[in-house]
């Protein structure tokens, strides 16, 4: 582009170079008119100069528009990640909060059962002390843990009723324990899962902002080029109009002073030949002879211009699913949580799961519920086929900030086309780099 830019600016400041050399006055009218000419044929130049100048702007500016679309992009998944990175703060708080209290419950739990635990071995020990069954001590003594020390208990039929509610009490509080120890287990891991996606977020989130500020400031310095382009192309043109006009109007001068001239020489030679006849008739001299004058015109050339139209031709349609997505490259951008619903869709916005969900689509493949769609239920989608059979159309999978946190659809040749957090959806080498590390061998053959 700047090549074809400055081949433009250097063809007009040349032609411009002719114009000026040219003398700014002419002597004849055949020297204005050379020299018009000479003008006429430098202005078609700049003019055709022009015409490229504006079929270049032209397809500048289909880019640009593209641009701006893709800018727009940008901005609303910028928007909408920054949305879910907050909700995921919201939600790691909350769960933190959870776990919190689930711990002084625990913590109270245990300490309840310490006492509980006190109490029957003050009550084993009256027992014992008191001649008590020997059968009953011996199966408490024998236990390994507090917990066998209640389940042995509860075992013994001698036992007396009493002892049987403390143990029945202290049973259901283990068992409390146990379910709130399980289920601050899987708050935890929930929690690591959060935060590592946030983390992910977090960067992706820099990587967008960076492509979206270059892109922002390309188009802008895109957009003041070609102004300047245009400004100056058309301040030479305007120029050479200028120079032009006065070489006409100079020849219209020059003409109306030969004709004025004429007409007065005319006039002069008739009353002449007037003053002849009369002095004629008075000397009977020979008859008086008229004087005849000849004047030339001159046309001036005529400038013809050629315009010619631009022709564009339609874009290719894509017709499997391996080539489906292509229509979305450098057309799209990532949203964490997004093609979900035909207004993501239409404004290509996807991530990953929802990206391939679409494109199974438009080959007439269902993989379940848009809504509910992620990597977890896309790999039990197909059937599981070793990465050493991978075939196009296979998807493959990725762990990213978990396990099989990313999809794609294999294109062949080591790569993939899936929607990127970085760049929307692209083809990615998965045969090197970042994507070969990443890549866990799992591949589903739908």
């Amino acid at each position: 582009m700047k090549k074809k830019m400055l081949l433009l600016n250097t063809t007009v400041l040349l032609g411009l170079g002719g114009v000026l050399s040219t003398p700014a006055y002419a002597s004849t009218i055949q020297d204005m008119e050379s020299q018009k000419s000479q003008i006429q044929n430098q202005r078609q130049d700049v003019q055709s100069n022009i015409k490229a100048a504006s079929d270049e702007l032209t397809s500048l500016q289909a880019e640009q528009d593209q641009m701006k679309a893709q800018l727009e992009r940008l901005t609303i998944a910028e928007e909408e990640n920054n949305k879910k990175a907050q909700k995921t703060e919201a939600d790691i708080k909350e769960t933190s909060k959870q776990v919190e209290q689930l711990e002084k419950e625990i913590k109270l739990l245990q300490e309840k059962l310490e006492k509980r635990n006190a109490i029957l071995k003050d009550r084993a020990r009256s027992l014992q002390e008191s001649g008590g069954n020997v059968e009953y001590l011996q199966v408490l003594l024998g236990s390994s843990s507090f917990g066998d020390f209640v389940d042995r208990a509860l075992a013994v039929s001698t036992i007396v009723d009493a002892d049987r509610g403390i143990l029945k009490e202290t049973k259901n509080m283990q068992d409390e324990l146990k379910t709130k120890q399980a289920d601050v287990k899987s708050k935890l891991a929930s929690l690591e899962d959060m935060k590592a996606e946030l983390d992910e977020m977090t960067v992706q989130l820099a990587a967008q902002k960076k492509q979206k500020d270059a892109l922002a400031k390309e188009l802008k310095d895109k957009e003041a080029k070609n102004e300047e382009l245009k400004a100056s192309l058309q301040s030479k043109d305007s120029s050479l109009a200028n120079e032009q006009s006065t070489l006409e109007q100079n020849i219209k001068d020059q003409k109306a002073a030969e004709e004025a001239a004429r007409k007065a020489a005319e006039q002069a030679a008739k009353e002449a030949a007037k003053k002849a006849a009369e002095q004629a008739q008075k000397a009977a001299a020979a008859p008086a002879e008229q004087a005849d004058s000849s004047s030339a015109k001159a046309e001036a050339p005529k400038a013809s211009s050629n315009d010619v139209a631009p022709t564009s031709a339609p874009a290719p349609k894509a017709s499997n699913v391996v080539t489906v997505g292509n229509r979305w490259i450098g057309n799209s951008a990532y949203v964490f949580g997004g093609g979900r619903s035909q207004s993501d869709i239409s404004r290509g916005l996807f991530d990953c799961s929802s990206f391939v969900h679409w494109a199974y689509s438009q080959v007439g493949v269902n993989l379940g519920p848009l809504g509910s769609v992620s990597t977890e239920t896309l790999k039990h989608a197909g059937t599981q086929v070793s990465s050493s059979q991978m075939q196009p159309g296979d998807l493959v999978f990725f762990d990213t900030y978990k396990k099989d946190g990313h999809v794609g659809i294999y294109v062949g040749g080591g790569k993939f086309i899936g929607a990127q957090s970085s760049t929307g959806v692209a083809i990615a080498n998965m045969s090197s780099g970042y994507w070969k590390q990443k890549f866990n061998g799992r591949v589903v053959r739908i």
